[in-house]
């Protein structure tokens, strides 16, 4: 019986020309098979005074019910003295795909008399994540698959003032942009006009280069030209000026989200009423996968050899003093 033999030629580049076929292309249908078994998690912080269509907007980016408003928050609540950090979770499901969506709201933030360090119960949150993260890794019998609580993106919303930022944002953004994600959004943006919106986009844009304040996606962490082009042009329109709503109206014949105004309908996802559509296509279409891998590989890694360099090394962690600490 005659054996097939395939011969490997190496290139001088380090590349390699294969003269049969092998199977290495299936790794791609591999990965989508196990993740539609598996699933997995995403989970998103809303950050703004009240009043700017957080719950609303989230809504709107995910189709679904799955703020905290929608889950039970009753409209009556009074505003918090204090800021509370209150997540909720919702599995997800398209294409197969299962998604465990957590949205993580922090009611109470910018909405009090003395704004001072209003930032500090968020930053404590965020690592408070990282923490839980990191000691599931250094247990001596570690789950298979370590429940990931930790904040892959914060959505900052920005008042549509159309003059500048105000101090407190700024400082939060400083403070938190190298321990998160943050993707600053223009909420309610159809209360200005089209030229206010890019001139207030513009001012907000150079203020943040002034302040020194990255946001995602961050310069440093583009991986090549085709990944710097793709992402110049998303920061170039950033911060995205949006309009949230779960109402739909009859517009052309058609059914469109919208929001009904004295001058007509502002249709949610048309490009030219506003960037809604781009931010969902950013978000969650092209990089959010990718904002789990920054998350993990940049701001997780920085905390976690922050901590071992702290205590000269986590000791391993058995069962039982998992168990006796959550008592």
């Amino acid at each position: 019986m005659k054996k097939n033999i395939f011969i490997l030629f190496t290139l001088s580049g380090g590349g390699s020309t294969l003269l049969g076929y092998i199977g290495i292309d299936t790794i791609i249908e591999q990965m989508r098979k196990k993740t539609m078994k598996t699933g997995f998690d995403f989970n998103i912080m809303v950050v703004g005074h009240s009043g700017l269509g957080k719950s609303t907007l989230v809504n709107t980016l995910f189709k679904s019910q799955v703020s905290r408003r929608s889950a039970g928050w009753a409209r009556d609540e009074k505003i918090p003295k204090t800021i509370e950090i209150k997540a909720v979770s919702h599995v997800l499901e398209e294409g197969g795909v299962k998604m465990k969506l957590t949205v993580v709201d922090t009611p109470g933030f910018g909405d009090q008399i003395n704004n001072d360090n209003c930032w500090e119960p968020i930053s404590k949150y965020i690592n408070e994540q990282y923490e839980k993260f990191l000691k599931e890794e250094v247990n001596i019998t570690r789950k298979k698959r370590i429940p990931d609580t930790r904040v892959h993106c914060c959505l900052y919303f920005i008042s549509p003032t159309g003059h500048s930022l105000r101090q407190l944002d700024v400082e939060f953004m400083k403070r938190l942009s190298h321990s998160v994600n943050i993707i600053p959004v223009i909420a309610k943006s159809d209360t200005m006009t089209i030229e206010e919106r890019q001139e207030f986009k513009q001012r907000v844009r150079k203020e943040l280069e002034m302040g020194g304040i990255e946001f995602y996606p961050q310069k440093e962490f583009d991986e090549d030209m085709e990944d710097k082009s793709d992402n110049d042009k998303i920061r170039e329109a950033m911060p995205f000026a949006v309009v949230g709503s779960d109402k739909e109206y009859q517009v052309n014949g058609k059914r469109v989200l919208g929001r009904k105004t004295a001058w007509g309908i502002v249709e949610v996802e048309n490009p030219n009423h506003c960037e809604f559509a781009l931010l969902r296509d950013f978000l969650i279409r092209s990089h959010l996968q990718d904002l789990k891998e920054v998350t993990h590989n940049i701001h997780y890694e920085t905390y976690r050899a922050k901590r071992l360099n702290e205590n000269g090394g986590l000791h391993p962690i058995s069962t039982n003093d998992t168990q006796e600490s959550n008592l």
